[in-house]
């Protein structure tokens, strides 16, 4: 593989920052952790170590550096990934920040077919199936329960009668005692509207201190 010359160089980079700003302004409008900048910087990036680890290995060791690239990327992608007791966030957008990654690397490896025809699939996943991803949600959606009631209360019993009553499937991952009141997790299964009348249900039923989902 030969080292590219001053103006190939300046035309990868040139391409990486177009696939970097097109996946970038997507996470930028769904307001996500990693956005424009940060994915204008990661596709970049790695062009430039991709161009990099080419100048410096030759034809004999073109990829010492660029190897580097994909175990160094996860650190980034880890970073953008949040996990409370009932929800995780962020395994999209870490996802699309590797993808990025090998998008630019392509591009610094002169495989110019490869990053563009990839580029778009990427951009065409996020977009259009963002709208398949949400008809599917509301015909089925998946919510963790956390719900806060009285100790002296019987809503366990009701609550479970109430999911039955819809026709929401569930299992019961936790339950733990606070100084002052009963908490039970819940993982529900079901349509958004089914679901939303279950939450309905919640805000109304008194013995209820708080719920989340």
């Amino acid at each position: 593989m030969n080292v590219h010359t001053d103006t190939e160089i300046l035309y990868q980079l040139l391409i990486s920052f177009g696939i970097g700003c097109a996946i970038g302004v997507e996470r930028e409008y769904r307001s996500k952790a990693a956005g424009l900048r940060t994915m204008i910087m990661i596709c970049l990036g790695s062009t430039i170590f991709t161009q990099i680890s080419i100048g410096l290995g030759g034809a004999a060791n073109p990829d010492r550096i660029a190897a580097a690239i994909v175990s160094g990327i996860g650190f980034l992608g880890a970073g953008v990934i949040f996990k409370d007791d009932i929800t995780v966030t962020g395994i999209t957008t870490a996802t699309t920040i590797w993808i990025a990654a090998a998008l630019g690397m392509a591009v610094g490896a002169g495989q110019y077919f490869t990053a563009l025809v990839s580029g778009s699939v990427v951009l065409f996943v996020l977009i259009v199936f963002e709208n398949v991803k949400t008809i599917i949600e509301r015909m089925r959606q998946t919510r963790a329960y956390r719900i806060t009631f009285s100790f002296d209360s019987n809503l366990e019993t009701s609550i479970e009668s109430k999911l039955n009553a819809l026709k929401i499937e569930f299992h019961r991952k936790k339950d733990y005692k606070t100084e002052k009141s009963y908490v039970a997790i819940y993982e529900t299964f079901g349509s958004e509207i089914k679901l939303n009348e279950f939450s309905n249900y919640l805000r109304a039923e008194r013995s209820v201190h708080t719920f989340e989902y």
